[in-house]
């Protein structure tokens, strides 16, 4: 419940931070456009925009559009038009029929992972919230990784620490090519004399009681008393603890019951 409760805030304060006007589309490579001119069919055409950003335009040959909005590259192409004596007044109109240069990939614990296309100015959580939300064994930490200057950078978020804080300024605007992935929740293992032994959701400071509680509590034969937690350190070397009621579990903790001995 908690899980949902979360992503619908979220949701709900993106919704209400996304501004009324959204920023254009930039064309790039591999975008599918349809042109028209009206008063003129036979200067209609669909094409796609090159690797070089540019396309190939009855009467005026190759103009480059990369990088321009659809508005930016109608004038252009009015312009064009008009310059060269074609037209005296050229009113161009273009339709994106497939935006391929400008796609996010939506990946890991979401419910519907895939790549998406990025239509005007979106930051991460509107992309989570276009590809479902975050999926049952999804975490509250979610990694963006972006190429900015030929480097590749990773930056996390916390969405579960945004989302109580009520600041979002740390969701990310994104551009073409960022790629998110949601990561699996964190778990933890319990087994031994408890009702339910196995893997569970290891939500932000659970305690030893707390998980025992998630477990089912103790079977009959089942004590309190001399409960341990196996957890490997840093360098991976098992670590056999003594549990306090009120220790804190850790990710991938294994909390084992042991039996009463009367």
């Amino acid at each position: 419940m908690k899980r949902w409760t979360t992503w619908m805030m979220a949701a709900l304060c993106a919704l209400l931070m996304t501004t009324a006007g959204a920023a254009e589309v930039l064309l790039g490579a591999g975008d599918v456009i349809k042109v028209s001119v009206y008063g003129n069919p036979d200067l209609g055409l669909e094409t796609r925009v090159s690797e070089e950003g540019n396309i190939t335009f009855p009467l005026v040959g190759t103009v480059p559009v990369g990088g321009l909005s659809v508005s930016g590259a109608e004038k252009k192409l009015s312009s064009l038009l008009e310059g060269g004596g074609f037209l005296k007044k050229a009113q161009v109109n273009i339709i994106v029929t497939s935006l391929q240069s400008q796609l996010i990939s939506v990946l890991g614990q979401v419910n519907r992972p895939g790549r998406y296309p990025l239509e005007g100015k979106r930051t991460v959580v509107d992309l989570l919230a276009q590809a479902g939300g975050i999926a049952p064994d999804g975490g509250d930490t979610i990694s963006l990784i972006r190429r900015r200057d030929g480097k590749t950078i990773k930056e996390t978020l916390d969405l579960d620490a945004m989302v109580r804080a009520a600041d979002f300024s740390k969701d990310l605007d994104l551009v073409g090519n960022d790629i998110i992935y949601v990561e699996r929740a964190p778990r933890f293992y319990i087994y031994g004399e408890v009702q339910r032994p196995g893997t569970f959701r290891l939500e932000r400071s659970t305690t030893v009681l707390q998980a025992l509680s998630m477990g089912g509590g103790l079977t009959a034969r089942g004590t309190e008393r001399g409960m341990r937690i196996k957890r490997r350190d840093a360098n991976g070397k098992l670590q056999i603890i003594d549990a306090k009621q009120d220790d804190i579990v850790q990710v991938d903790d294994v909390v084992y019951v042991k039996e009463a001995l009367f």
